[in-house]
């Protein structure tokens, strides 16, 4: 893995330096490339490299993160799942970026589809978890406003942290009843069906979760870049081409205004890029 922003000692060419194919190898308009970083990072230095926001006068704010995939043609998913779309590396960063995280929000259907499990611990960041007062692993929290969902599944009944479920006020009781049964923990954060993104956020960093992460799905982070509540966007484009109508990485109507984000670091490895980007 090299790191391509922002530019650092190993990234800036040196003198003698000839990159892979030759000296012109390079950026138009910008200096010969280089591979003097193209190794395998460690999780610590990912670790570093993806750390949250150290926290402010006023104590620890939530920063709510994303994590994505897409192709070079816009594809979130293939075949209804993003793994075809994924590297070894990309799992390195999704591991690491669950290991950073208080608690890892989803959508329904995502679970669904994806076939979501409890996330386990890991002993590479049972350290860093322990300094600082983290649960051995993130929680899941699932958005639901059906609560269409198998309370049986091992996600509910046998998580190392107990599973969130974020509904409504006007979800079901008896699939309420149903969740708590199973041993999940249900929060309301919504005045109807639905699940409004900013409640959803507060609801989560009063049980002391501030460090979020969303892995989506599509139609999830469409509703959190349009309540203006997503912090970070860490996108990983895929050198890939699928075709077809596979979703977006972000579903659901227009913003009024489109948002920007600033670039804060770029890795690369094997063509795959590893994109972190800002609220500007």
């Amino acid at each position: 893995m090299r790191r391509l922003f922002p530019v650092t000692d190993q990234t800036a060419p040196r003198p003698g330096d000839t990159p892979p194919g030759g000296a012109e190898a390079g950026p138009v308009g910008g200096p010969p490339a280089t591979d003097t970083a193209d190794r395998e990072w460690s999780l610590q230095e990912l670790a570093a490299a993806y750390a949250y926001p150290e926290p402010g006068p006023g104590g620890r704010e939530p920063w709510l993160r994303a994590n994505m995939v897409t192709t070079l043609d816009g594809a979130a998913q293939h075949e209804g799942r993003s793994q075809p779309i994924s590297s070894a590396a990309d799992m390195r960063i999704f591991g690491t970026l669950r290991g950073l995280a208080d608690v890892v929000l989803v959508g329904a259907e995502t679970v669904r589809q994806e076939g979501y499990r409890p996330a386990r611990a890991r002993a590479a960041f049972a350290g860093l978890r322990e300094a600082a007062g983290q649960a051995p692993a993130p929680a899941i929290a699932v958005v639901s406003a059906g609560l269409d969902l198998d309370f049986s599944w091992p996600l509910f009944t046998s998580p190392l942290v107990p599973t969130l479920v974020l509904t409504g006020a006007a979800a079901a009781p008896d699939r309420v009843a149903a969740a708590e049964r199973a041993g999940a923990r249900v929060l309301i954060a919504g005045d109807g069906m639905g699940v409004d993104p900013a409640r959803a956020v507060r609801a989560l960093a009063d049980l002391g979760m501030t460090r979020l992460l969303t892995e989506g799905g599509p139609r999830l982070l469409g509703q959190l870049i349009a309540a203006g509540v997503l912090d970070e966007l860490c996108l990983t484009v895929s050198p890939m081409l699928t075709a077809g109508d596979a979703q977006r990485i972000a579903g659901g109507p227009s913003v009024a205004v489109p948002e920007r984000f600033g670039l804060v670091s770029l890795l690369e490895e094997e063509g795959f890029l590893f994109g972190r980007y800002r609220r500007t």
